[in-house]
């Protein structure tokens, strides 16, 4: 009898799989923090025989590499996959047992990435599950374009024929189990569900019910931004990633934090961003430390840069730096716990800033403030609707244009308030007076305000307006 076990990385929108019988078992995809895995074997008391990668990941590092050292088992890379350290090569049709009865067999489905490998686990030579990694996913595939513009195109139609071959290959009951499609941005799209079948992707998905000429137009379409840290995670898996480091980093006091932002590094604060909007330090940005910490940060900051954590716990430290571990991002240079006036020498160091909702908003507009409206949300959730004259600069590019943002009061909002918070504490930092919109951006509308859809992705600055519905779900639309 087999077992498949799931490893969740909320944080990242992935999922690694532990999955094999009564003595062995194979690790897809392991994350960086590989600690999880190996308890997860221990639960089970099976020994990891093989580990196995789908594709050199490009929204995270791998754990893979150093799973295979510390457990002794083999392995398994795409043959294609250029990589600079030793590892069983996987061509399209090549097995390797797990454990009694139990056979994994590669299945070559580019799209994704050229060497894009997908495993199937047989059981007594009848499959029973299929890891697609970034193949088919749940009412999606795995976008195409990460690897190199010029193959964009060539990977939109390979990912089309991968998800032809997948369906024609396995029975309906088989359960799909990708990697990608939880939130993350290696997504083309999101869809509702947790669990799927070859049989209901059969019925719902692009790559399955459209013809490759619309599926790839639509596919295209559809792309959404890169986080910028995307570019790092390739060739450092392709190295081959050193260990992670989740040693505790040293303590900082009100001086080092003093020290740390005069020098122009990064103090982040992962409180929630109701208690940071009430009291921060002045000039530390607000990352909170539940979400998607990790695909934020690593977008924003420059690489390389030091960071330094401010936190209510040491847990919330040490969770913070085993997410940001997971996408390349080193120790944390220091770290404090406790309120932000342990972080001070004088409660003057301390800032505060105003929250409010859509309707507050559209209060301050009936009033007549002078007020700048700033919407924080993706190119593709702005061509959705957006409030009329608002400024628009996506989360990710605001570091490097807050000169951009006109005078007055800025009102800055997302599609839920995570990334307006970020945005709030960025400005506040540059010394901007700012309102921290929290809310849903479905909201607008019912706070009368009308919606507009712009005709182009920037809406030239100006200062008031409306707003309109938020658009479909996608990995952050709803922070």
């Amino acid at each position: 009898m087999f077992f498949v076990d799931t490893m969740e990385t909320a944080g990242l929108g992935n999922r690694s799989y532990l999955a094999g019988g009564q003595r062995a078992a194979v690790v897809v995809d392991p994350p960086r923090d590989i600690d999880r895995v190996i308890t997860a074997a221990a639960r089970r008391s099976v020994q990891i025989a093989l580990v196995v990668e789908t594709h050199l990941h490009n929204d995270y590092v791998t754990g893979g590499l150093e799973l295979a050292r510390v457990t002794g088992a083999r392995y398994l890379v795409p043959a294609a996959a250029e990589v600079s350290f030793s590892r069983v090569p996987v061509a399209d049709g090549d097995t390797a047992p797990v454990d009694d009865g139990l056979t994994l067999r590669a299945l070559a489905t580019p799209g994704h990435t050229p060497h894009h490998t997908s495993y199937v686990l047989e059981e007594d030579g009848h499959p029973v599950a299929a890891f697609t990694g970034g193949s088919l996913l749940i009412g999606s595939v795995g976008r195409p374009d990460l690897v190199e513009p010029r193959l964009t195109a060539e990977l939109a139609r390979a990912q089309h024929a991968s998800a032809h071959r997948l369906a024609a290959e396995l029975e309906d009951a088989v359960p799909v189990l990708p990697t990608h499609g939880f939130g993350s941005f290696c997504s083309s799209s999101q869809a509702e569900g947790t669990a799927t079948t070859v049989g209901d992707e059969r019925k719902r998905n692009d790559a399955l019910v459209k013809d490759v000429d619309t599926f790839v137009a639509e596919l295209l379409a559809g792309l959404d931004d890169v986080p910028a840290y995307y570019a790092h995670m390739g060739p450092a898996n392709a190295a081959g990633p050193d260990p992670i480091d989740l040693t505790p980093p040293g303590a900082a006091d009100a001086e080092e934090i003093s020290r740390r932002l005069a020098a122009g590094e990064w103090v982040v604060d992962l409180r929630s961003r109701v208690a940071f909007a009430e009291g921060h330090v002045a000039g530390s940005f607000n990352f909170e430390g539940e979400g998607q910490l990790a695909t934020y940060l690593a977008w924003l900051i420059p690489r390389g840069k030091p960071v330094t954590l401010l936190a209510g716990t040491a847990a919330d430290v040490a969770h913070a730096q085993r997410e940001l571990s997971r996408v390349g991002m080193g120790r944390p240079v220091a770290a404090a716990i406790g309120d932000p006036e342990d972080w001070v020498h004088e409660p003057a160091e301390l800032r505060s800033f105003r929250r409010s909702d859509f309707a507050g908003l559209a209060a301050a507009r009936a009033r007549g403030e002078d007020l700048v409206v700033l919407d924080v949300r993706r190119d593709a959730e702005h061509s959705g609707g957006a409030i009329t004259g608002a400024v628009h600069i996506p989360v990710h590019e605001l570091p490097r244009r807050l000169d951009e943002v006109p005078p007055g009061v800025v009102w800055v909002h997302c599609a839920g308030g995570m990334r307006a918070a970020i945005a709030a504490s960025l400005l506040d930092a540059a010394g901007r007076e700012v309102v921290a919109v929290d809310d849903g951006f479905g909201a607008a509308v019912q706070a009368g305000l009308s919606p507009t859809v712009p005709a182009s992705p920037t809406v030239p600055a100006s200062p008031a307006s409306p707003a309109s519905p938020a658009s479909p779900a996608s990995p952050a639309s709803a922070a």
